[in-house]
C-alpha cells in the first residue's frame, strides 16, 4: 500500500493523504515527470475540473443572448472546410 501526500507552502493549500494502487502511482509519477509537473498538481487540476459547475449551470449574459442567431448559415455549410481554406490561404 502506498500513500500520496500533498504539501505545499502556500497557506491556502492543505495536506491530503490518500491510498492508491502502487501500479497507478508508478504510472502517474512517470506521466507527471514526462510532462514536467507534479503528481499533486495533476490531482489538483483533475479535482478542479470535475468539481466545476457544468456549462449548463452558468447563466448566459444578455450580450451573449443578443448575439445568438445573428448569423444565419445554410444547413450544408461546412465550417471545417472553410477554415481549412482560410488557413491554406493565410500560410501559403
Amino acid at each position: 500500500m502506498f500513500y500520496l501526500c500533498t504539501d505545499n507552502y502556500n497557506p491556502m493549500y492543505t495536506k491530503l493523504t490518500i491510498k492508491l494502487d502502487g501500479n497507478v502511482i508508478f504510472r502517474a509519477k512517470k506521466y507527471a515527470r514526462n510532462r514536467k509537473t507534479s503528481l499533486s498538481k495533476m490531482i489538483e487540476h483533475y479535482l478542479d475540473a470535475v468539481t466545476k459547475p457544468d456549462i449548463g449551470d452558468l447563466e448566459i449574459t444578455p450580450l451573449v443572448k443578443s448575439l445568438s442567431g445573428v448569423i444565419k448559415l445554410p444547413a450544408e455549410y461546412d465550417y471545417k472546410k472553410d477554415y481549412a481554406e482560410f488557413l491554406t490561404q493565410k500560410y501559403s
